[in-house]
């Protein structure tokens, strides 16, 4: 390993080595110039017409393009594939020194929640390791009946078989004991309730990995508060899961990359050892308020994308709609405390992304329909899942109200789903606000432009949301 990343003179550039310029030969070549000019400035001979000496050149009389030549592209191709080569190295050396122990040592892990993600979760788990118990602890004994015998999710994957270590339960102190992980899988604002009913079988050690994303309607509490505070422990162990990853495509163990978050690196490491297969990269941070505000966020911007697709209004706007939200979302999120590497990173615009261009999200349906003109409540009616932006978007107005924050975007959807506002009406709005002048291109351009004003970065950021929304 410490070969592979010592630098030296040939590595530091991996495309070009130093001791092999290849531009050196091409520079002179161009010492003298090109035969267009020679012509065009040289005296025409004199049995010639004058127009003859600005003739151009044919075609057989230019000199080939420097990159054209067969050693050239031979250059570039070793030059590429030593650098993949190398990847390769580093990527297998890597994964031999990778530490397996946890997986090892873990015997059960529990699943609350028979959701779509929670089973994707417990399926993948489980065919990580045959002789490891996962339990799933469920309240439909429908799903827990096709679990147990057909092994199979009937009400999300009636398809997908899962592995024979999964088993369903409705028991929760059976589902909990000698669990050594447990994968919180229930929407937010039922979390509460839920965790408070199974309080007294929940072990103060046990590590809670969150897979809920949200925000709690009247408390504004994320879930790294809820669980420690409907089981009346603030020290347990907590864990947040999010990333771009739809349930169905993890069930077809289909390449998934997601982050763990947690203030404890050893248990946010711990984890990664758990999840981490050849299908799906963990990767850790220590910004659990960045991973859970992004991740619930992001589910009230997909709603308003999906309101643009719905009405129909361009590829122009839909653009510029999920730009302006992802400012949004990292306005909140900085001044909540978050990283903005983190909002820009996997949990944050990756998961965006996925959440807003893509027809498995339910938020984004749920958003397609409301622009067809469709009632909310006739589209909740006809959902089997929870669509969690359309509880998240009044918590979303209060906290920016909370933080100070200008949030037009997600302030536009909250409206919409309380039935204050139209689609129509609520583009024109948005489309209304005043033309103001981008700060980030100021300080794109002049670094020291903070410093020169005299203002900390916080209020540079309160500077550019005024600028932008009076």
């Amino acid at each position: 390993m410490a070969v592979l990343m010592e630098p030296s003179s040939s590595s530091l550039n991996p495309i070009f080595p130093s001791n092999s310029n290849p531009y050196r030969r091409d520079l002179r070549v161009f010492k003298k110039p090109p035969t267009l000019l020679l012509r065009l400035h040289s005296p025409a001979p004199s049995a010639d017409p004058p127009c003859c000496a600005a003739t151009p050149p044919s075609l057989g009389d230019q000199e080939p393009a420097p990159d054209s030549s067969p050693e050239r592209t031979r250059d570039r191709r070793r030059a590429v594939r030593l650098a993949w080569e190398k990847l390769v190295r580093w990527s297998r050396s890597w994964r031999s020194k990778a530490k397996t122990d946890v997986l090892e040592k873990t015997n059960k892990v529990v699943v609350l929640g028979g959701g779509s993600f929670g089973t994707a979760l417990a399926a993948h788990v489980a065919g990580r390791k045959p002789e490891l118990e996962v339990s799933m602890l469920v309240r439909d004994p429908q799903v827990c009946q096709s679990i147990n015998e057909n092994h199979c999710n009937c009400k999300y994957f009636p398809k997908h078989k899962l592995p024979q270590n999964v088993v369903a339960t409705s028991d929760a102190k059976a589902a909990l004991l000698g669990a050594d992980y447990c994968l919180h899988a229930v929407p937010v604002q039922f979390s509460s309730s839920f965790l408070a009913g199974i309080a007294e079988h929940v072990d103060p050690g046990l590590p809670f990995i969150s897979l809920s994303k949200g925000l709690e309607l009247n408390t504004l509490r994320m879930m790294s508060q809820i669980i420690p505070h409907a089981l009346k422990n603030q020290r347990q162990p907590f864990i947040a899961l999010s990333g771009p990853s739809f349930a169905l495509e993890l069930m077809n163990r289909l390449p998934t990359a997601m982050v763990v978050a947690s203030k404890d690196k050893k248990l946010a490491n711990a984890v990664q050892q758990l999840l981490a297969s050849d299908h799906l990269r963990i990767s850790t941070s220590s910004d659990v308020t960045g991973v859970e505000i992004a991740g619930a966020l992001k589910n009230v911007l997909a709603i308003a994308a999906g309101i643009v697709e719905g009405m129909n209004l361009g590829n122009n706007s839909m653009a510029a709609l999920v730009a302006q939200g992802c400012s949004e979302i990292r306005w909140l999120a900085t001044k909540m405390g978050a990283k903005p590497t983190t909002i820009t990173g996997l949990s944050g615009t990756g998961d965006i992304m996925l959440t807003c261009f893509v027809n498995l999200s339910r938020n984004r349906m749920v958003g397609v329909r409301l622009g067809s003109g469709e009632k909310l409540e006739d589209i909740l009616s006809s959902m089997s899942q929870v669509a969690e932006g359309v509880s998240t978007a009044g918590a979303v107005v209060a906290l920016a109200q909370k933080y100070n924050v200008k949030m037009p975007v997600l302030t536009a959807v909250a409206r919409i789903i309380d039935n204050e506002l139209t689609p129509k009406k609520a583009v024109f709005e948005l489309m209304s606000l005043p033309q103001k002048y981008d700060l980030s291109e100021t300080l794109a351009r002049n670094p020291d432009f903070v410093k020169k004003s005299r203002l900390s970065l916080n209020s540079a950021s309160e500077l550019h949301q005024t600028i932008h929304f009076a």
